[in-house]
């Protein structure tokens, strides 16, 4: 699960669940004249209040958060996991709202007023938690400041070239030691005038040496970069089909290596290299 493609209206989904479930152990109802100290229920005692709200409600926004956060959304008898969480959520405000009216499940409604029963703290704010959960799940897909992720993502380092080899050091063919009391000198290269003089000796055949003349790089070389992705895309394979190898996801920063026109090749963090076909909204790292 990637903590980082979660957006800010999965935040409120989890601070309402959160508030649900300290409201569950708050009283359910509450009796006029009763002293502080009275033995009075809690959400948990009463079974279809349970079973309605909390359990529904805490359920529904388990959905919602797993589903965006997992790399693809499973689904159950066609439907997105998140739409059932949604669903959970909306029933579980929907029946917080009818225990608020009859908070004794079915009792006299005369008897109860009669006797002052009225709605607890935990019950009013059981109601509140799953009416602000339910319309986080609803609209984070529709409300662009809910879109934004969660956790920012890190800033990159400022990436080295794709392929470049280090200036110096082990292995690399340019940095040639020098053998003692010699000037070191790049591999495979000619020997200098002054070296020539002393060892009196030209290159095979009697050629003189001509200096090596540089390739210039073409003015529209691609240089790779760090990006990120608004919102979760599909990246697809090299080879020009629609098989997807991995799907992006926002709040990660991927490594683009190579432009084919609108498209950009992408290498992920653990290696894979696919096509992203739309590069609309990203950002530049």
């Amino acid at each position: 699960m990637n903590i980082r493609s979660l957006t800010r209206g999965d935040g409120v989904v989890i601070g309402a669940a959160v508030l649900l479930f300290i409201a569950s152990f708050l009283d359910l109802y509450s009796v006029d004249g009763a002293s502080d100290s009275a033995d009075l229920p809690n959400l948990w005692g009463s079974g279809p209040v349970l079973l309605s709200v909390v359990l529904a409600g805490i359920i529904g926004a388990a959905l919602v958060v797993v589903s965006r956060g997992l790399p693809q959304t499973p689904k159950v008898a066609g439907l997105d996991l998140g739409q059932f969480g949604v669903a959970f959520t909306i029933f579980a405000a929907w029946s917080a709202l009818g225990n608020i009216f009859d908070v004794m499940g079915g009792a006299d409604n005369s008897s109860s007023a009669d006797i002052g029963v009225s709605p607890g703290t935990g019950m009013i704010i059981a109601f509140i938690a799953t009416l602000i959960m339910a319309a986080g799940a609803v609209a984070t897909p529709l409300v662009p400041a809910l879109k934004g992720a969660l956790v920012p993502a890190p800033r990159p380092q400022a990436p080295q070239p794709y392929g470049a080899q280090p200036a110096s050091g082990y292995g690399y063919p340019g940095a040639q030691q020098p053998g003692p009391g010699q000037p070191g000198q790049p591999f495979g290269g000619q020997p200098q005038q002054g070296q020539q003089g002393q060892q009196g000796q030209q290159p095979y055949g009697g050629a003189q040496p001509q200096q090596a003349q540089t390739p210039q790089p073409p003015a529209s070389e691609f240089s790779p970069f760090w990006f990120a992705v608004p919102v979760p895309r599909p990246l697809f394979a090299e080879d020009g089909s629609q098989a997807t190898i991995a799907e992006l996801a926002p709040g990660t920063w991927y490594l683009a290596v190579e432009q084919r026109g609108p498209a950009l090749v992408a290498q992920t963090q653990d290696g894979r290299r696919g096509v992203l076909q739309d590069t609309s909204g990203i950002q530049r790292g």
